[in-house]
């Protein structure tokens, strides 16, 4: 199964996608032909750097276009209607100690929905107390309010 995006997810990793694919692309395969100008590649620190550069790029050119490809776009209206906490939701929770602090949940630079966190917010509503099994010791949650 893919992975849960809202529209504008996806739209920042194909943003990235394009950027690697096009500018980065190019600085690369500019900096193996640099260094493969500079003579004898066995010993040609400058190639072999530039070529692992190249290796590098590919790799994450291949896993944006994964997860771009099998991305389930989610339906940003009904999770807004549920009031419940679903992928794309900004949430402001608060911690045994009276901390609050806003997440979303997101795959793309927020908290992952496979993390403990994430996991544990998933479907749940405001006023919700939820125990998050985090690494270092379970703590509880409350959902204060859901935005998105």
């Amino acid at each position: 199964m893919g992975e849960h995006l809202t529209q504008a997810q996806k739209e920042q990793l194909e943003a990235e996608l394009a950027e690697l694919e096009g500018p980065r692309r190019a600085e690369v395969v500019q900096a193996i032909a640099t260094a493969r100008s500079f003579g004898d590649l066995s010993e040609n620190f400058e190639y072999h750097s530039a070529k692992n550069e190249q290796g590098l790029l590919e790799r994450r050119i291949a896993i944006l276009r994964d997860r771009i490809d099998n991305a389930v776009l989610i339906d940003e209206d009904a999770a807004a209607a549920s009031r419940v906490v679903a992928v794309g939701s900004k949430v402001q929770i608060e911690d045994e100690h009276g901390e609050q602090m806003e997440v979303e949940i997101s795959s793309v630079g927020g908290v992952s929905p496979d993390s403990p966190l994430g996991a544990a917010l998933l479907g749940a509503k405001p006023g919700d107390s939820v125990e998050v099994a985090a690494p270092r010791g379970s703590w509880t949650a409350r959902i204060v309010s859901i935005g998105r």
